[in-house]
């Protein structure tokens, strides 16, 4: 993604003589910068801005942009906005926020910052942009660097000394909550009134650029890629709980700001009639609110659903009041010895039960006025579905002018739809439809509260399902783009990224071969396969250095995570099998196998027939040994390695779809893995592999029952889906959005016959179910399926595919009917056929 701009900014930071940065917290500083429009002028302003680490931008007191999107330090990326809407005739003014986050080489240095946000040694912001007037002549420069005839021309700097980020508790990977000291906070800095007379002038530390010899600047500056995450107002729709202490020093006593918040306490509430109104159709309103000093007043509210956001809290009077704003997924139990959750109704509040999550602190100056409140908003979003605001009043009351949150995320269109004649199907639908958008930001995202860090094996699930509801495939290309620059010098590809803690989960990389079979599948983009084959190259042959006399692949190295699933019985190994510890892995090799049967479809496609051919081979030869050393005859499954007597579901599905056993063969295997009950089974994570593995066997009636997995989450009250049944750690999980894939795929059965949709398969799996319809947006158009037994039980077919695309229809008799295009094409079969 090299560019070749010509910048004329430069980066820019507060001026040494401002004081130095605690190098353990984040460096933050605002920025100004005053413009004048003059009057009648029809002007014009773009500008590009970046920051180290992060930053947000305002116009004239209106946040316009915040970034800059994830990347890394040779892909760093900037946006481009468009500004002329908002310019106003007169004083004007850009303000931008920014904060670096400390430097990090090892985690210890990171447990106060998000973990995926990329960062150099030291802090910058860069704005390129003019003020452009009738003609496109420039009426002002506005570029960072430059300089101005006097203060007003110049960017002007100040760093903040209010906020501390604590240290991460409770959380992984997104950073502490912050502790905020209001009085040190310049109110009202991002506004023309504002008076920045006493803040320096900027300084410039860097050129975009070295100029000479090829050396280059810790800021490799990309244009961003992905459309701007949207941000939109929302309400909490109730109160859940309320209470407070008369004449006390805080809810429940302590000063652990990292969770446990919600106790029962004594104490009348302030106002539980009020709370319960101000829970109503227009959701709650907190207006109002008046907490006496010596009180403290708390209110635990519901955002409906699971959300990711940024809080937004207005404030009046209570100079030197204590806010405490908790964030987190559900009321539980107490933690379980060993990290267990017990967590239940998720929106049932009972004794013994409360809301846990890391505490953004907010000591109130006192500077707000009913018509001109104080204002506090973390810098970074929050996931939540429950969100306790704790207040604590001191000599002076305070008023609580407003509390709601910006709803943020990836502006995902969703086009596809699905509907059939089992109610219970719906809410799987639309659950799956918030996991998967609240797992998508700058990249994909494991989970929006604990970690927002983009795994393989995640990414590559959910890929898959926003292709199948929105045919959006930007995000999913960044992301291919992002594990491709993690390759590590050895071969393998880290297991998140973009993350400043580099780590290898071994078989992750594999996914990431898959990613790109899929997106060519979907697209039929031969550049984009082009582009990434050295990639692939490099990442087979590091587990072909490592087969041996065998056959196999063999024992990984113990400094990378065997980690396959989150499996009950491999618990102690945190989702690796304990065959990992005594040699080569079943599964491992399998999918080895597998991923170079992709990687030769993949340059089959774009011109390497002899890699193919070479590839093809090598698969072929890695099936056979797993045959030959891992499979037990007598039992009828494979081992999960050569020299255990260990047993599980994972390589009796990898074996039918690396094409280790074919045909009737597999047929019998999965008839074998299903009756043995004692097997170690696919979790949530893994269950898209064994839905493959049951169709690609014709067995996929055999899935009704897994549904009763997500069912059982509905009646639990859930949003969003689990993680995993092991730890029962996060109520938000990419990869539990199955049925975004499997509903249109398999239930209407509209996938790509050949790249790209060229040719479309419409092959319908009905099980139980008496009707169903959809539709699956494609590069072609968007296909409607839809089918129903009528009221003599025959099979009634109805596709509406793009003109002039052909489609394959197999009816649930096997009927296979070739069709030059399916516009309104119905088609039947009898009922006798089917039974």
């Amino acid at each position: 993604m090299e560019e070749n701009k010509a910048w004329q900014a430069k980066w820019i930071w507060v001026p040494e003589n401002e004081g130095e940065a605690d190098a353990a917290n984040a460096d933050i500083v605002y920025f100004r910068r005053s413009f004048h429009v003059p009057e009648g002028a029809a002007c014009r302003l773009t500008v590009d801005v970046s920051a180290d680490s992060r930053y947000r931008l305002f116009l004239n007191g209106e946040s316009v942009s915040f970034g800059p999107c994830k990347g890394d330090g040779a892909t760093y990326y900037y946006e481009t906005i468009d500004l002329t809407d908002r310019l106003r005739t007169g004083l004007n003014v850009l303000a931008a926020k920014v904060v670096h986050f400390p430097y990090a080489t090892n985690s210890g240095r990171a447990v106060s910052s998000p973990a995926s946000v990329w960062r150099s040694d030291r802090g910058a912001f860069l704005l390129n942009g003019e003020l452009l007037g009738a003609g496109g002549s420039v009426v002002e420069s506005l570029h960072t660097g430059g300089t101005g005839g006097d203060n007003s021309g110049s960017w002007r700097s100040l760093r903040d000394r209010s906020v501390r980020y604590q240290k991460e508790k409770f959380t992984l990977f997104v950073g502490g909550a912050e502790q905020v000291v209001g009085a040190l906070v310049p109110h009202g800095w991002e506004s023309c009134a504002y008076d920045d007379s006493a803040w320096l002038a900027a300084v410039t530390i860097s050129e975009t650029h070295d100029g000479m010899w090829g050396a280059q600047m810790p800021w490799q500056l990309t244009a961003r890629t992905i459309p701007a995450l949207y941000e939109s107002e929302r309400t909490f729709e109730r109160v859940m709980r309320s209470g407070g202490i008369r004449g006390g020093d805080g809810c429940d006593g302590s000063d652990d700001d990292s969770g446990g918040g919600s106790v029962t306490v004594s104490g009348e509430a302030p106002d539980r009639a009020a709370d319960e109104a101000a829970g109503g159709a227009g959701g709650v309103d907190l207006a109002g609110r008046v907490v006496p000093p010596g009180e403290t007043h708390w209110f635990e509210l519901d955002a409906g659903s699971l959300s990711t956001g940024y809080l937004q809290l207005w404030l009046a009077g209570g100079s030197g009041a204590e806010v405490r704003l908790l964030c987190s997924e559900c009321y539980e139990y107490p933690m379980e010895p060993g990290g267990r959750r017990d967590k239940g109704v998720r929106d049932e509040w009972k004794e013994g039960k409360s809301l846990y999550g890391p505490v953004d602190v907010y000591t109130v100056a006192g500077v707000g006025e009913a018509d001109r409140p104080e204002y506090y908003e973390p810098f970074w979003f929050r996931g939540f579905r429950f969100v306790r605001l704790e207040v604590t009043a001191l000599s002076e009351p305070l008023t609580l002018i407003g509390f709601t949150y910006r709803d943020t995320g990836y502006p995902l269109e969703v086009t596809g739809h699905f509907a059939c004649s089992d109610d219970s199907f719906r809410p799987l639908w639309d659950i799956s439809l918030n996991t998967l958008a609240r797992c998508m930001h700058e990249t994909y995202e494991d989970t929006p509260y604990y970690e927002q860090m983009q795994y393989t094996m995640d990414t590559r699930l959910q890929i898959l399902y926003t292709y199948m509801v929105s045919g959006d495939d930007r995000l999913a290309r960044k992301a291919m783009y992002d594990f491709h620059s993690s390759l590590l010098p050895s071969g393998l590809l880290q297991a998140r990224y973009p993350s400043v803690i580099p780590q290898v989960i071994t078989g992750f990389s594999f996914f990431w071969i898959l990613m790109v079979h899929d997106h060519y599948l979907h697209f039929a983009d031969a550049a984009l396969v082009a582009r990434y084959r050295p990639t692939i190259d490099a990442i087979l042959e590091w587990f072909g250095r490592r087969v041996g006399a065998d056959g196999l692949v063999g024992q990984l190295p113990e400094s990378y995570w065997q980690m396959i699933d989150w499996v009950e019985e491999w618990k102690a190994l945190y989702g690796a099998p304990p065959a990992s510890r005594v040699g080569p892995l079943t599964v491992i090799n399998l999918m080895y196998a597998d991923a170079l049967n992709r990687a030769a479809d993949l340059n089959a496609s774009t011109g390497r027939s002899c890699v193919a051919a070479e590839y093809w081979e090598r698969a072929d030869r890695v099936n056979a040994a797993v045959r030959a050393s891992c499979f037990d005859a007598e039992r009828g499954l494979f081992r999960d390695g050569p020299f255990v007597e260990q047993y599980s579901q994972h390589p009796q599905i990898w074996a039918v779809l690396s094409g280790a056993v074919t045909g009737e063969e597999a047929v019998e295997l999965m008839r074998t893995m299903l009756a043995d009950s004692g097997l170690p089974k696919a979790s949530i994570a893994y269950v898209h592999f064994l839905f493959r593995a049951l169709s690609q066997t014709g067995l996929y009636d055999r899935t009704a029952s897994l549904w009763d997995i997500w069912r059982e989450q509905v009646e639990l009250h859930l949003t969003a889906w689990v993680e995993d049944p092991v730890w029962q750690r996060s109520d938000c999980h990419g990869w539990g959005a199955a049925p975004l894939y499997e509903f249109p795929a398999e239930i209407l059965g509209i996938t790509p016959e050949e790249p790209g949709f060229a040719r479309i398969a419409v092959t319908p799996r009905p099980g139980t179910l008496r009707w169903a319809s959809g539709t699956v947006p494609t590069p072609a158009g968007m296909v409607g399926v839809s089918w129903r037994y009528d009221d003599n039980g025959a099979f009634c077919l109805r596709i509406d595919a793009p003109p002039s695309v052909p489609v394959t229809a197999t009816l649930p008799d096997g009927t296979a009917i070739d069709l030059p295009e399916a516009v309104g094409v119905e088609l039947k079969c009898a009922v006798d056929a089917l039974l």
